[in-house]
């Protein structure tokens, strides 16, 4: 039987990040602005989880920061298919 890598959780959770995106829940915002404060990319967040907008930005580095650090949970992170091949594409 082989055994679990230790290292297997990073992987899994390192390919969520570079395959997704920051999404809010719809109501939840308190506008408290804790997300864009702890963004290191001066990102502002708040606006985009106001807008219940997926936070679609060339600076992000989907580094977790706005999602760890908020306080309700408004932020998670959502698989995208923007980066996968298609059928047709070489």
């Amino acid at each position: 039987m082989r055994r679990p890598s230790p290292f297997q959780p990073e992987k899994d959770r390192h390919e969520v990040l570079i395959a997704g995106q920051v999404v809010p829940a719809a109501g939840r915002c308190v506008q408290c602005g804790i997300c864009s404060f702890n963004c290191p990319m001066g990102i502002d967040v708040r606006s985009h989880a106001w807008k219940c907008e997926p936070v679609i930005h060339d600076h992000c580095l989907t580094c977790g920061e706005c999602v760890a650090r908020c306080p309700r949970g408004v932020l998670r992170f959502q698989r995208t298919d923007l980066f996968t091949k298609t059928g047709g594409q070489t």
